[in-house]
Parts: C-alpha cells; structure tokens; sequence
C-alpha cells in the first residue's frame, strides 16, 4: 500500500475499524510516499493495482494522468490488472474527469472497461470504476464456474454481480462512446 500521509492510516484505524481492519497482516507492507513518485520505479512487478484515489481535482490530480496510467502498465505484469475509482457520471463536472480519466487509460492499456457500483454514502450514489489489463478482458475472460465452485463467502460479490456490473445505464454509455473502443 501507498499512502503519502501516515496520518490517514492512523485516522482509518481510529475511524474506520471495520475497513481498516488489516493493517497488521503480515502481507501488507505499508509505504509512506508519493504515489507518483512510486510508481514510476516498478516494472513487471504487481499482479492488481488498486488506485483508491482522491478526487481528481487538487493534489490527486497526478493520479489520474496519462503518465501515472502508463507507469502503472509498465508496473504490472504481463497479465496484470489495475482497478481505479472514476468518480459519478451524475454531476457534469465529474463525468468529464471521468471521460478525461478514461480515454487516457484506454491509451495505455489494450483493454479497457468502465463498470459501476451503487454507493450510497458518495455523490449521486452511482459510482463508475475502472477496469485495465494487458490481457484480460473483465467478462470474457471471467471463469464464472470456477469461481463459483470455490464457495469463498462474500458479503458483497457474485459473478453475476460481477457481469451486471459491466452493463452500464445509456446515459453512461453515451458519455463513453467516443472514449472506449469496442474490445
């Protein structure tokens, strides 16, 4: 994990027990830097990056740039997978970061989705993420069987959430047209 602010960790722990609740593993590696600056000195090193960024106005603009998403594919390995949060399609202001934000990850990365979530609690409530990979697609390469046949309990996840997640209301399509290429 990369956190810039060794504050937010400690602020999580306090505030947020039920989502902070594994920073003792002894997988976790905490590193307080730069995101940026972090990424930019990995190659082929992650399977998943997970971007759970800040907005992308002010001081988490570098997190959504083309340079950042490049230095992120060249971070992963040949198989891997970065997830990103794309802010709401609702408010015109965050659909053009979102648009923005997607059409440099389709530049970077041969295969590209946006997909979506209900979150109460966040603007609008509708929250869109971002799916990338060099080599797998997020519903054709889904090995729903398999998954399924491995009965790890979850609170939240189904593979048939997983696809459904994928369709995206018109409107949102729409906002995508010109952004997302048919893969």
């Amino acid at each position: 994990m990369v956190e810039i602010d060794p504050l937010v960790v400690e602020v999580c722990k306090k505030y947020l027990p039920k989502t902070a609740c594994r920073f003792h593993d002894e997988r976790l590696t905490i590193h307080y830097e730069d995101g940026l600056k972090f990424v930019r000195s990995r190659e082929n090193e992650y399977d998943l990056i997970i971007v759970d960024s800040t907005d992308p106005f002010g001081p988490g603009e570098g997190l959504f740039t083309r340079e950042f998403y490049g230095n992120c594919y060249k971070a992963l390995k040949e198989d891997g997978i970065m997830v990103n949060q794309h802010e709401s399609p609702f408010y015109d202001a965050d659909a053009n970061a979102m648009q923005r934000a997607h059409k440099r990850i389709v530049e970077s990365f041969p295969i590209s989705r946006v997909y979506q979530a209900h979150i109460p609690t966040y603007p609008s409530g509708h929250w869109l993420f971002g799916f990338a990979s060099k080599k797998y697609h997020p519903l054709k390469d889904l090995r729903e069987t398999a998954w399924n046949m491995n009965s790890i309990p979850c609170k939240y996840y189904t593979t048939t959430l997983h696809k459904g997640a994928f369709y995206l209301p018109a409107y949102v399509e729409e906002m995508l047209k010109d952004v997302e290429s048919e893969c």
